[in-house]
């Protein structure tokens, strides 16, 4: 059923790397498939299963012939020379690459990924969703016929070790992000390339024209240089930024806001096309998807203001992004987990547009603010009040609300879009965006009025 894939593991001594959601789902698809197979699990914590643990854990990796990696597992300075890594990623695209659909970029990925998905299940079509959205592809695998078309979410992570690209390819977007994982931004984009690099004549990159290298042209098909097939000839290559169908939607009604947005619906459609289905037939659908919830969630307006959930956005180009897609924010609520990325296009953009009310949380904050008010160091501890917008730094989302509820007027808007990782008070972006989402919907004005 899955011959490529076994034949790669089978009379192999195999460890699983990492044995979050992806490494059990690993290790069920062995012990169901390849059950005489000699399997060793690694992970940071104990747990059942897992053999290796603690600090030396990642030393496993010599003892076994092929290491299955999981995504959240990083190799960063880590001598891998002579050690065969692969991962789900690279053993499902080396069996169904002919049935894939792969979505990645640093920003957009999951919106695009679930509109793809949405777009062909709409139109009558055996679509399978997975990947980096929350399904390991192990997971999927038996419920794929020959006319499924899988719908695949990749994350750096996940391409990092890949040899195998997916049928259509779209790359939305690469900016700095994930530098505690990959050291450096060269690697970080070299993974994401990786979705494209080993495709060949049947296959579809899709693309944002400034991923172009060398190439000028107004057409949404052109050649490109980035990056050359490893070997064979080389893909197709579609360019969805160019796509000009304005004629054909309606921007007001569309549930997607933002130019950003209307740049992922482009993908999305070309995507399908270049599967084979039409994107005029699957126009209509548009209308009927429902955007992911933390992506510009419009949470609701309550007493008298309006409060709009991004928890998604960890790098400035989502924070600005989202300003431009609303148009009106009086407070914005910025910082968490300093990465180490570039901030200074936000406090660029923030210094040409400005927002009454600038609220600060974490080391990232910390910098962002000092950015802000031109520090050329990106360090400073919370100023006095200054004549325009006003700068806040908040340790809770209590302190946040407590200061919105004292200054805010009916009418404002309260957008969080932190620019950053919540990993320094939170779980994940998820669990930001809910307890965002519970202190608005209890929120009531007071206070002064400024």
């Amino acid at each position: 059923m899955f011959d490529l894939i076994l034949n790669r593991l089978r009379d192999k001594r195999i460890l699983i790397l990492g044995f979050g959601r992806e490494g059990k789902s690993s290790w069920t698809f062995l012990q169901k498939y390849l059950p005489d197979a000699i399997v060793g699990v690694a992970d940071k914590n104990e747990m059942e299963h897992v053999q290796y643990f603690g600090t030396g854990y990642l030393d496993s990796i010599y003892d076994y012939d092929i290491v299955i990696k999981t995504p959240g597992i990083s190799l960063k300075g880590f001598d891998t020379k002579g050690v065969e890594i692969t991962s789900q990623t690279d053993l499902f695209l080396s069996q169904f690459h002919a049935q894939t659909i792969g979505i990645t970029g640093t920003k957009g990925k999951s919106t695009t990924t679930s509109l793809i998905y949405h777009l062909l299940k709409s139109s009558g079509r055996d679509a399978i969703l997975t990947g980096n959205i929350g399904i390991p592809c192990f997971d999927v695998m038996e419920d794929i016929k020959p006319e499924s078309i899988v719908v695949y979410e990749l994350s750096a992570h996940q391409l990092e070790y890949v040899h195998h690209s997916p049928r259509v390819g779209v790359l939305l977007n690469i900016f700095e992000e994930h530098l505690d994982h990959f050291g450096t931004m060269e690697r970080y984009k070299a993974a994401k390339l990786n979705l494209l690099r080993f495709m060949g004549e049947d296959d579809t990159a899709i693309i944002h024209e400034s991923l172009l290298c060398g190439v000028s042209t107004g057409s949404t098909t052109c050649n490109t240089e980035v990056p050359e097939p490893v070997e064979g000839p080389t893909k197709q290559v579609k360019v969805f930024s160019l796509f000009d169908f304005d004629d054909l939607i309606d921007r007001e009604t569309l549930p997607l806001k933002g130019e950003h947005n209307l740049l992922n619906v482009k993908a999305a459609l070309l995507a399908c096309d270049a599967y084979g289905a039409d994107y005029h037939e699957l126009i209509p659908y548009l209308y009927t998807f429902k955007p992911l919830e933390h992506r510009l969630e419009p949470v609701g307006t309550f007493g008298g203001v309006t409060f709009v959930n991004d928890s998604i956005s960890t790098i400035p180009q989502a924070a600005i992004q989202a300003c431009k897609a609303l148009g009106r924010v009086d407070f914005l609520l910025l910082g968490g987990f300093d990465r180490g990325i570039d901030y200074q296009p936000l406090a660029d953009f923030l210094r040409q547009n400005p927002v009454p009310h600038l609220l600060f949380t974490g080391k990232a904050g910390e910098r962002m603010m000092g950015l802000v008010k031109g520090f050329a160091d990106g360090v400073v501890k919370v100023p006095e009040p200054v004549e325009g917008p006003t700068y806040t730094y908040y340790s809770s989302m209590e302190e946040a609300f407590a200061y919105i509820q004292s200054h805010a007027k009916p009418g404002d808007v309260v957008l969080l879009s932190p620019a950053a990782s919540s990993y320094d008070q939170y779980k994940n972006f998820e669990e930001r965006g809910r307890k965002f989402k519970a202190m608005a919907e209890k929120f009531t004005l007071g206070g002064s009025e400024d």
